[in-house]
């Protein structure tokens, strides 16, 4: 979701600059991109060893709260997220959403979206990104195998998880550099992928987009 689907990771950055600031600490546009593709714990961790006296808990509730505020205010599409998913859905394709972020705020977007028919989110799974349980998870809520998937990411640890659940994989390079694994299909944009390319992943061709 974050990042792939939607242009949130500046309210999240917004959000834990904010929040390190308020606690008398330093937070760079570099420690944001740190953070992204993270669990949340993980995040919540990091933010406490900033001086952030908060409870993990109480870190997620925070940030989750000003991004859903933000998503709430103008869902900020990707370039060709929305056009993509709606082709895919008249295309028949069943679609899961797969997000680290809590259910809180998937589940408004995923209402938004309107084309989901299963929604995984960070707390809905006992292992995070880039542990493959929660594509695994995804996989089985659409009945379907996770080698038939085509998984869309955009983080490391995304990337990670879903190269792990055993999916064919497009990254999506937005704000991280995508890492040099062999058989990932990348792209820059989801605005230059259509449902044709994407067929083409799921029948074992690797797409470069980039170069």
């Amino acid at each position: 979701m974050d990042g792939t689907l939607v242009n949130t990771e500046p309210l999240w950055m917004a959000a834990e600059t904010e929040l390190v600031h308020s606690w008398g600490g330093q937070w760079t546009h570099e420690d944001g991109l740190s953070l992204v593709g993270n669990p949340l714990t993980t995040s919540a961790g990091i933010l406490q060893s900033r001086g952030v006296d908060l409870s993990s808990d109480e870190i997620i509730e925070y940030l989750s709260v000003r991004v859903r505020a933000g998503v709430a205010a103008s869902t900020p599409w990707q370039p060709g997220a929305r056009d993509l998913l709606v082709a895919l859905a008249e295309a028949g394709v069943p679609q899961a959403l797969v997000t680290s972020s809590y259910r809180n705020l998937a589940l408004p977007f995923a209402e938004v979206a309107g084309v989901f028919a299963a929604v995984v989110a960070g707390d809905d799974v006992e292992h995070a990104k880039p542990h493959p349980e929660p594509y695994l998870t995804a996989a089985d809520l659409l009945g379907v195998d996770v080698h038939d998937c085509v998984i869309v990411e955009d983080s490391p640890s995304g990337i990670g998880s879903a190269v792990a659940a055993g999916g064919r994989v497009l990254a999506v390079e937005v704000f991280t550099a995508i890492p040099d694994l062999p058989g990932l299909s990348v792209t820059g944009s989801l605005a230059d992928v259509t449902v044709a390319d994407l067929a083409r992943i799921g029948a074992g061709d690797v797409l470069d987009k980039l170069h």
